[in-house]
């Protein structure tokens, strides 16, 4: 299995990269500054658009899509990279237009919306002029099973009419957030569980759609983007915003959280490799008990098993990016439970031992660190948590030594 870069990769990489030296890395500071700073926690840094502009206009845009049609066409295999280094910054993804949640509602409306969908609402996000949410996370179940989802979309009249309360939304709370994808029920009675659920387009502005708050994470809120409770209330939007059809909510939702699980595991593995990068050079420079801290065995330990630690998820991902580009989603299933259950737990503890090597400063907002852990651990629960995964990927492990399987296998 061959993950040598490819001269395409190498290329796009090298762009980024000096994109990201020259013009975002100088002035991030300023830019988090701007957030803090601001009286209104929910308005974009001026300077993060104008980075967006810029890099549009270099051609640095939209490369997680596969369809050449919308952008450099590049595979699961040759984006896992670009992801890897983007997922060194908090904004970085954004500047290319390559950010969740927008990346999995374009996939779905590249793959499922009907013409008039995409011309309304994929273009604009395409090219970056408004930003979305998708609402799938309820309050009062537990949704890593979607089949709990209690959200109602009932046809009234020539119209759908959505009653329900989400919560951790990802992105509503961004004044660019012009669309929702809204996970619910149609047929809540269907005896095919898997075909109760359907999505559909709702534009925030929308009446009975509500944002009731912003939800925090370990007592931040994320801003500017932020995290919401939303609440729709006989919110009533025509019948073309249903996407693919009544009944295909599952299956949308499974179509569109393979590629972002490769997306948040590259992210993550970027994340990892610029907090081991600082606690090396923190090791290097900090004297400690007459030595530096990287004379100090234990600190020695600590940096070998996170480079280990991060080499084996970047190959994990790797492989399962490859394995999504020849078989698919479902033929790479097991892989994708894998790669989601292994590089949050990975980027949480090298993550946890570059702040331990950084003292008080690694809990601080001079570093990074503490925002990356933060977001390391969020994802353990986004996308399906640790449990779902490993129990889908253990059932699927074990059934390969059945009886039966075993039967065909000595045959």
């Amino acid at each position: 299995m061959n993950f040598e870069y490819s001269d395409t990769v190498k290329k796009y990489l090298t762009r980024i990269d000096q994109f990201l030296t020259g013009h975002y890395y100088p002035i991030e500071k300023e830019i988090y500054d701007s957030i803090e700073n601001n009286s209104n926690r929910w308005s974009i840094p001026v300077q993060i658009e104008q980075l967006k502009e810029l890099a549009k206009s270099e051609g640095l845009w939209n490369f997680f899509l596969p369809d050449p049609e919308y952008g450099p066409g590049l595979t699961n295999l040759e984006y896992a990279p670009l992801a890897e280094l983007m997922g060194r910054s908090r904004f970085a993804s954004e500047i290319f237009n390559c950010s969740a949640p927008d990346t999995g509602n374009m996939e779905v409306l590249v793959r499922y919306g009907t013409d008039q969908q995409k011309k309304k609402w994929l273009k604009p996000l395409l090219d970056g002029d408004i930003r979305s949410a998708f609402a799938m996370t309820e309050p009062d179940v537990a949704s890593s099973d979607a089949t709990n989802i209690e959200t109602i979309i009932s046809r009234v009249d020539g119209h759908y009419v959505i009653n329900g309360r989400k919560w951790y939304i990802s992105g509503a709370c961004d004044p660019r957030c012009k669309i929702l994808i809204v996970m619910g029920k149609t047929d809540p009675d269907n005896e095919n569980r898997y075909q109760q659920q359907s999505q559909i387009l709702v534009p925030i502005d929308t009446p009975g759609v509500t944002i009731v708050r912003p939800m925090k994470v370990f007592g931040n809120d994320d801003a500017p983007e932020g995290h919401a409770e939303v609440l729709f209330q006989n919110v009533k939007v025509p019948c073309e915003n249903i996407i693919l059809g009544e009944g295909c909510g599952f299956q949308i939702a499974q179509g569109r959280l393979g590629p972002g699980r490769i997306h948040h595991c590259m992210r993550l593995v970027g994340a990892a490799q610029s907090a081991l990068e600082a606690a090396c050079v923190r090791a290097e420079q900090r004297i400690a008990f007459g030595q530096r801290l990287s004379s100090h065995g234990s600190i020695r330990e600590s940096i070998a098993q996170s480079h280990c630690e991060i080499e084996q998820a970047r190959l994990l991902t790797l492989k399962a990016a490859a394995q999504m580009d020849q078989l698919g989603n479902k033929g790479a299933k097991n892989l994708i439970s894998m790669i989601k259950i292994v590089a949050p737990q990975m980027a949480c503890k090298v993550i946890d031992r570059a702040i331990q090597i950084h003292g008080a400063a690694g809990l601080s907002q001079d570093y990074r660190l503490a925002e990356a852990y933060q977001m390391a651990r969020a994802i353990r629960l986004a996308d399906g948590p640790d449990q779902v995964h490993m129990m889908q990927l253990g059932r699927s492990v074990s059934s390969m030594y059945s009886s039966d399987q075993l039967l065909k296998m000595r045959r």
